[in-house]
């Protein structure tokens, strides 16, 4: 009797040629696609996800395939989990990352429960990342197209969550050779574009959906100076900037600026010279260990950290504490480190977990008394 096997499929590329490989290997296949929301624009976009034409890209791959297909509504849980979450980090002077939140939750959470009902023995994804097993339970490993990894994104999976998941994308070499697997089984996405960062921002402005949610986020403000706390222009809302922008401060000429910090209680942007952006020292919440080795409380650990997803590993030095937080150490310092971004460590290919990078007391807080 075969196994059976659940796959999330989003209408794209990545999740209909998982079904197709899984297929392939013998795997009971059973797909299902998560309607996530619903925003008119979006719906007839070829570059959104979860949405309506890729609901019905997804029951095309299915009914290619020959395989049973679902669509469940999650649109309110992922309005509950991820969009208001989304909204809400912003009005702090954070930088989200919604990806990882839905993987957290409704795709990975729900989908698992969804995939027990089911009777599966496992869910699938498209990401490209792999999973071992070891003697000491499963691992989550590096893709091995690492240009194409996601561990980033799936630092907050639990161990028991990864029990249950495959990567069947993770050991190929790129994305040409997943395209070239999807051409080959004549799946009608084959040569479908990658979808978007954020899939329900159908046309690109976040800030209309920060402003809809939580108006406070919006609110003028001050454009400071960190050196010497001058004021050196107004903005209309912290959600639209982020550690690290040069452009778009609207502040003029002169020295060329970059944001290093967003006061969320004083409404101020802080802006300075590009060496005021270097970080070493990174504090972290809700860390989760995926880790076979637990590090105890207090004790320093050599690691390599990704402070965002588009960085390469960099050496530092970590330590757990007992609120379910932890202190990284760079060897070297790093630029737009930013509260909301995740900071996920490694161990060459190995993913040993990851925090969110929190917003630390300021060493210098001239600028909040003028």
């Amino acid at each position: 009797m075969k196994k059976r096997i659940l796959v999330a499929m989003s209408g794209g590329v990545d999740s209909s040629a998982t079904a197709a490989l899984l297929l392939e290997q013998g795997w009971d296949v059973i797909g299902v696609t998560m309607q996530l929301y619903d925003h008119g624009q979006a719906v007839g976009r070829a570059n959104s996800c979860c949405a309506g034409v890729d609901i019905r890209d997804a029951r095309r791959v299915a009914d290619a395939l020959g395989i049973a297909h679902y669509v469940v509504d999650y649109e309110r849980r992922f309005q509950e989990d991820v969009i208001q979450p989304f909204a809400r980090s912003y009005g702090l002077g954070e930088t989200p990352i919604p990806c990882v939140l839905c993987n957290q939750t409704v795709k990975f959470r729900d989908l698992i429960a969804l995939a027990r009902d089911l009777g599966a023995e496992a869910l699938a994804t498209g990401h490209y990342v792999r999973r071992a097993d070891t003697d000491q339970g499963p691992v989550m490993l590096r893709a091995a197209d690492t240009t194409r990894d996601q561990s980033y994104f799936l630092f907050a999976t639990t161990r028991d969550q990864l029990e249950f998941l495959h990567f069947p994308l993770g050991g190929m070499s790129g994305k040409d050779e997943t395209r070239a697997l999807a051409q080959r089984l004549s799946l009608p996405v084959a040569s479908k574009p990658d979808s978007q960062d954020i899939c329900f921002v159908p046309d690109g402005d976040y800030a209309r959906v920060v402003a809809a949610l939580n108006p406070t986020a919006m609110e003028p403000g001050e454009i400071v100076h960190a050196i010497d706390g001058r004021v050196l222009g107004r903005h209309d809302g912290i959600a639209r900037f982020t550690v690290g922008q040069r452009k778009g401060l609207g502040i003029g000429g002169g020295e060329p600026l970059y944001v290093i910090r967003l006061d969320a209680g004083a409404r101020r942007v802080v802006v300075g010279p590009r060496e005021a952006l270097g970080q070493s020292r990174i504090a972290l919440r809700e860390v989760n260990w995926l880790g076979t080795d637990h590090p105890q409380t207090g004790v320093e650990r050599r690691v390599q950290v990704k402070v965002r997803s588009t960085r390469g590993l960099a050496p530092a030095t970590l330590t757990l504490n007992d609120e379910n937080g932890a202190t990284v150490i760079l060897d070297n310092p790093e630029e737009g480190v930013s509260p909301g971004q995740a900071c996920v460590f490694y161990d060459d290919d190995l993913v040993l977990g990851g925090g969110w990078i929190t917003a630390q007391p300021r060493l210098d807080s001239r600028e909040t008394n003028q």
